[in-house]
């Protein structure tokens, strides 16, 4: 049985996005605020989180510095997983505003992460999303106890929460199961 920490990022500097007139994945490279940067260090102080092994973590810039001071702060290794990427709002990463961005959850939202019967939507339904999460989640069942640093929307379809994530935030998950043969867990020290 493996216990997974799931921590959302924290605060991320979204102002950058509007500034520079960000698209795609571009909006996805800003960095935490001040107060995001806080929110981490406070929860590094998670008593759950000191027998940790390692931290795995979403690419995008706000996860990646969320796990860069949980790092420091536990003296863990991160690995770095593509598939932990939050939730695709647009499939072909031409959306630019956060006014379409808020269409896209909205249009989610209201079919439940699920396509209608014979509709195509441009946002990565919840089937996908949770499969690819769930992918990256089965390598490191090898593991006691894991942190993932990932994204809100990835972590409630995960735990099938509906209400949102509070930013630097530790939900637990808990999974059994037998390790996907990897080169990952020879080279990972215990």
């Amino acid at each position: 049985m493996t216990q997974f920490y799931l921590i959302r990022h924290g605060e991320p500097d979204w102002e950058i996005n509007e500034l520079y007139q960000l698209k795609g994945h571009g909006r996805d490279l800003v960095p935490l605020t001040d107060t995001g940067v806080r929110q981490v260090y406070e929860a590094a102080k998670d008593e759950r989180l000191q027998a940790a092994e390692i931290i795995v973590s979403s690419p995008y810039t706000r996860a990646l510095q969320t796990a860069a001071i949980l790092s420091k702060e536990l003296g863990l290794d991160i690995r770095i997983e593509f598939d932990l990427r939050e939730w695709q709002p647009d499939l072909t990463f031409q959306y630019g505003s956060l006014e379409r961005l808020t269409e896209l959850g909205n249009d989610y939202d209201a079919n439940h992460g699920v396509y209608p019967p014979g509709e195509t939507k441009p946002w990565e339904s919840k089937e996908m999303l949770s499969s690819r999460v769930e992918k990256v989640i089965d390598q490191y069942l090898g593991f006691q106890k894991v942190i993932i640093t990932g994204h809100g929307m990835a972590i409630r379809t995960l735990i099938g929460e509906a209400a949102e994530t509070p930013h630097a935030s530790i939900s637990e998950y808990t999974k059994t199961g037998s390790p996907l043969k990897s080169k990952l867990f020879s080279t990972v020290h215990h």
